[in-house]
């Protein structure tokens, strides 16, 4: 078995689109080997990456596919033959088949006799496979946006490809990609290692097993997670000369840095604590967004006068001295206009912002922030009334106020500075300018979740204002045609419901997705939107089996909630051989009702009398379905839904009997009319959960 090396080097990659890309030019060469059957279960793959690279090591690659012996089949026998001589279709298949005509042999199956042949074909080395396929697939990685760098040439990258190394053992592979040949050298560290920009110091992989320890002794560490390991070591090192304090964890800015880096080392650096009078999310986001520097706090959790940053070089003491000069006077400068931008905006509270949102657009063909928010309260008093009907209590005065103040933060300073605090800059202010903790906390929570991972808001005003302006968004922006399409989501209205359905799912608000869409205006495409992001929700964020889902919604996707529930019930029970029987069952009722009304046969709405029956067995059924349906409706009324399928379960012995020996559709038209009705009865009143006939039993 040989090992396996591809290394596509490069000028540097945006930091965002590293991952992705390195997990795809894994699958890519794992699904080429697995193709050509080159790899098996015992083979193993490893991604790398860096900011200048992305790698792929294969270990237990055949060297040459596995010979294989297949059995051609061909024209008929008496088309190929005529009184024992070849016709031109036995010679035309011979040639194709590769064979002499007198190999030809007489093949017997289920159709008749036929001309067949035995061919053996030679397994094709790795080599040859991988210099004829590897740069189909390199250039095939998909790139949020890509360049073309060589005149008149065709391929398109991220960037430029600068070197390539492949590697089959010891021998380099033939291998070209966009005019660059393949070759055992590597580059090292850009700085550490390259003597210089224009004669780069070049590091030779003697072998695929060699490659990681060859490019670290360069100081380049090609494994993500070890430079991840790297990171956390020098953010802790750095954190522990000061005294109680700890760096802050954000997971986000951890991988950014761990994609910016090669050779990851961590700098302590500090800045005056007057600036600590700002808000922490401001000083925290200049310093995350603006800067990638890490917060540090104390033991308590406040923020501290500190920052780390993660340099992508190795420097001596006075080195990192004026690197920290460095860092800390760009961070001053930033915290001196955050500054001046909060004591500036003060000048002019919130109230006082209403009008100038007359002149932010929101959408050109919709109009102004001005009107959005005019929307918006229309939209939140509806929702108020509703849910104080339920007799759940919120401050409505508190939600109409958040409602109205929400988007005036847009003319503010310190958001056009830094627009990644919208809504938080605009809760800060209405909490130090007296407009009350629970409009202030609205506003503040009004973008949450901004994703499936975020929390909710933690306030039910805050809750029902990201409803409103969500809701509002989608509705208008459907209005005028601006609905996704396909992977193009400009406006994000895909973020925004599945924000909706995460509010609705995990909040206890009295709401479900038709009393939003009342409120801000009905429209079917805009349910089938949301239909669509239910099913999202539940199988992609809650993890349901995909037919679980599919199941649940085909009877309703209106109540998030109630859609959680029969989709939980409905997992726990799916494995029982009484349920998988009624699934079955289920759907063969189903597919007989359908072929029913394809041949225009009258089905009566209600279950027959037992009278018209005439077998025991459609009896029983009749007799056992009349006795369980007020159980299951009382179980299901109470959303008691494991009771309820357990109960409908139990269905299985009559529905069973009634299948072995009775014919739906018999020839007297109203008995067969009469057992289509039961049969119709039977998955109408016991599909209310779900459809059963969407479950795979098979």
């Amino acid at each position: 078995m040989s090992d396996f090396l591809i290394e596509i080097g490069l000028e540097e990659i945006p930091a965002r689109m590293i991952a992705t890309a390195e997990a795809e030019l894994g699958r890519r060469v794992h699904e080429l080997l697995a193709r050509e059957r080159l790899i098996d279960a015992s083979s193993t793959l490893t991604t790398f990456s860096t900011p200048r690279r992305i790698a792929v090591r294969v270990t237990g690659l055949a060297a040459a596919q596995a010979d294989t012996r297949e059995q051609l089949v061909g024209p008929s026998w008496k088309v190929a033959f005529k009184d024992d001589k070849p016709t031109p279709a036995a010679e035309a298949f011979a040639k194709k088949a590769g064979v002499a005509v007198g190999a030809l042999e007489k093949i017997t199956n289920a159709k008749g006799e036929y001309v067949g042949a035995t061919v053996e074909r030679k397994g094709r080395k790795a080599e040859e496979i991988l210099s004829a396929e590897l740069a189909k697939e390199i250039l095939a990685i998909y790139w949020a946006k890509n360049m073309y760098w060589r005149a008149q040439k065709p391929e398109r990258f991220v960037r430029p490809v600068r070197w390539l190394v492949a590697l089959l053992d010891t021998a380099i592979l033939p291998l070209e990609i966009a005019g660059i040949k393949a070759t055992n050298l590597s580059r090292g560290h850009r700085i550490l290692h390259d003597a210089s920009p224009v004669q780069p110091s070049l590091v030779e992989i003697k072998n695929p097993a060699a490659y990681e320890a060859a490019l670290k002794a360069a100081y380049v560490l090609v494994s993500v997670s070890a430079r991840r390991e790297a990171i956390r070591k020098a953010l802790d090192a750095a954190t522990r000369t000061v005294a109680g304090a700890r760096w802050r964890e954000d997971e986000p800015l951890l991988e950014t840095v761990v994609h910016l880096t090669e050779w990851p080392t961590a700098l302590l650096g500090n800045f005056e604590s007057e600036y600590l009078a700002l808000p922490e999310e401001v000083l925290v986001t200049v310093m995350r967004d603006h800067q990638k520097y890490f917060a540090i706090e104390s033991a308590q959790g406040k923020l501290a006068p500190h920052f780390l940053a993660v340099l992508n070089t190795e420097v001596d003491e006075e080195g990192r001295a004026i690197i920290r000069h460095g860092n800390a006077r760009v961070l001053r400068a930033r915290f001196k206009d955050a500054q001046f931008f909060w004591e500036t905006d003060q000048k002019h509270p919130l109230t006082a912002r209403l009008e100038m949102l007359k002149s932010v657009t929101f959408q050109k063909e919709l109009g102004s922030y001005y009107w959005k928010t005019e929307e918006n309260l229309k939209i939140a008093k509806t929702l108020a009334t509703a849910v104080k009907a339920a007799g759940i209590q919120l401050d409505e005065a508190a939600l109409l106020k958040a409602t109205e103040l929400a988007k005036t933060d847009l003319t503010a300073e310190l958001v056009k500075e830094f627009t990644e605090l919208q809504g938080i800059i605009g809760g800060l202010y209405a909490k130090a300018q007296g407009l009350g903790e629970s409009a202030a906390a609205a506003i503040y929570s009004q973008y949450k979740p901004a994703s499936t991972d975020d929390a909710i808001p933690a306030t039910i005003e805050g809750q029902l204002l990201g409803l409103a302006d969500r809701i509002q968004t989608i509705t208008a922006m459907f209005s005028i045609g601006n609905a996704p399409t396909g992977s193009k989501d400009p406006f994000a209205l895909r973020r925004a419901a599945n924000s909706i359905v995460k509010i609705l799912a995990e909040s206890g608000l009295p709401l479900i997705l038709s009393s939003l869409q009342s409120a801000a205006g009905k429209s079917t495409e805009v349910e089938a939107f949301f239909h669509e992001r239910v099913h999202f929700y539940l199988k992609d964020v809650r993890g349901f089996a995909y037919d679980v889902v599919s199941a649940v919604l085909a009877n309703d996707a209106d109540d998030i909630r109630d859609c959680i529930a029969r989709a939980e019930a409905l997992t726990s029970v799916r494995g029982s051989a009484d349920f998988v029987a009624i699934s079955a069952a289920f759907k063969r009722i189903k597919n007989i009702l359908r072929q029913a009304e394809e041949k225009k046969e009258s089905i009566p709405s209600s279950a027959p009398s037992a009278s018209v029956l005439v077998e025991a067995e459609e009896k029983s059924l009749l007799a056992a379905a009349s006795a369980l349906a007020p159980k299951v409706a009382a179980l299901q009324k109470d959303r008691n839904y494991g009771a309820a399928l357990e109960a409908i379960a139990t269905l299985r012995p009559a529905v069973d009997a009634f299948f072995e020996k009775v014919m739906v559709m018999a020839p007297e038209a109203e008995l067969r009319a009469a057992r289509l009705a039961l049969i119709q009865s039977v998955l109408a009143g016991f599909s209310r959960i779900a459809d059963f006939s969407e479950i795979v039993t098979s």
